[in-house]
Order: structure tokens, then sequence, then C-alpha cells
């Protein structure tokens, strides 16, 4: 297997003359991966296409990984080791502080990108950054006063809500926002428009907060119900 960096040798050269070498690496092939799937999602990324986007045979991408599996589970740990990288300063005096803004990070890595939350933390094995991610949040609960199924249960828990609400939120956007048949805000005003329609004596709760549902965004959502798990975290800790 060639290092991080190291050009691929092109299978068809002439016999003989030495092996000629493609102007891509690892990096580059991964970093084209992520474009391909931000812009087509999962379905647009096959090695083919990559391969030509790349200016080079399926068997270039076939240097470096075994099928598009691996692939997929390589493309999501490029984006989260940005991620990891980003993160590696965090320290402040309040480990529950810290945690959030991790989990904030690693939030605003996946919600914009509907593909990568079915792929984060699949196969630590292939994504070591992933792996990092859960440490770096686990090591701050270390900083708490807190048994190993508490810290286990804490970080996990967490972890989960992060991926889990931005997988959510991240789902691609409805037919009729894609092709242009409504505006993102028109689509959010009919839903309102359905939710008040309802009856008012079977759907009360719904009706109480219609209002906080037409005008919430999906980002001070997200760090709401966060601030509540952490809360919990906070009051089981005592601190």
């Amino acid at each position: 297997m060639p290092t991080r960096n190291e050009p691929i040798a092109d299978p068809g050269a002439a016999p003989g003359r030495g092996r000629t070498r493609a102007s891509h690496s690892l990096d580059s092939v991964l970093a084209e991966a992520v474009a391909l799937l931000d812009e087509s999602g999962v379905a647009g990324l096959t090695i083919r296409a990559l391969a030509a986007r790349l200016g080079g045979g399926p068997a270039s991408i076939y240097w470096y990984v075994s099928g598009r599996d691996e692939l997929l589970d390589m493309a999501a740990d490029s984006v989260l080791a940005g991620v990891f990288a980003s993160v590696q300063d965090v320290g402040d005096e309040d480990p529950i502080d810290d945690i959030r803004a991790i989990a904030i990070a690693l939030f605003d890595a996946i919600v914009d990108r509907p593909w990568l939350g079915a792929y984060a933390l699949r196969d630590t094995g292939t994504q070591p950054h992933s792996l990092r991610l859960y440490e770096k949040i686990g090591e701050q609960t270390l900083r708490l006063p807190l048994t190993a199924t508490q810290r286990f249960n804490a970080t996990s828990a967490i972890v989960g809500f992060v991926i889990g609400v931005a997988a959510d939120m991240g789902h691609e956007l409805p037919e009729e926002v894609l092709s242009g048949e409504l505006t993102r805000q028109e689509y959010l005003e009919r839903a309102t428009a359905d939710w008040r329609a309802l009856d008012e004596g079977e759907f009360p709760f719904i009706h109480h907060i219609v209002d906080e549902f037409a005008e919430h965004t999906d980002r001070v959502q997200f760090r709401a119900g966060l601030d509540l798990l952490l809360a919990g975290i906070r009051l089981q800790a005592g601190v």
C-alpha cells in the first residue's frame, strides 16, 4: 500500500519502460470523493465516477481502497479528521463546556452533509478519527466525579445525540424544494399551515408549539437539546 501522499502507478504503462506515475494521491482521492458525496450523495459516488473525475481508470482508485464501502468509510474519516483537528486544543476550566464545544463542531460537520451521518463512527478500524473524537469527549468526562458506567453512558449519549440529530436534520431536501417548485421557507410555511389545520382537541401539544415551529432554526433547536443533555450530566456529577 502506498504512503498517504504517494502518487499511484499507472497499471497500463508499456512493459519494459517502467510504470509511469499518475498525479493523484490518497489525499486527492479522498478530497474528490468527499466533493462527489457533497454534490450527489452516496448514490453519486462510484469508483468509476471518481476515477473519471481524477483523470484515471478504476484501478487507480483500487490502489488505495478495496471497494466502495471502504472508500465511503475513509471519506467520512477524512472529514472527521478536520473536526478532530479543530477541537484538539479545546481546554476550559469547565469540562461540560468543552464537551459542548466538541459536540457542536461534530454536529456542524455532519448536518451540512446528509451522507455523513450514516458513515460517521461506522467502522472505527477504518475511521481512526471517529474513535479519537469519541475519546476526546470521553476524556472530558474523566474530569467529572462520575463512575465508569456513568462516563460511558454520558459519552455514548452525547455522540448518539449529535450524530442522530445531525443526520435527521441533514436529510436531503424535499423534492419540491430541490426542483425549485417551493423555496425552503415556503415549504416550512406549508407544513406550519398543515399543523394549524389539525384538530386542536386531538393535537393540543401541536397547537401549543406551532408558533415556535414556524420560527425555529435547526441549529438553535439542536443546541437547546444538547444543553438539556449536558445539564443532566452536570446534575449527575453534582458540579
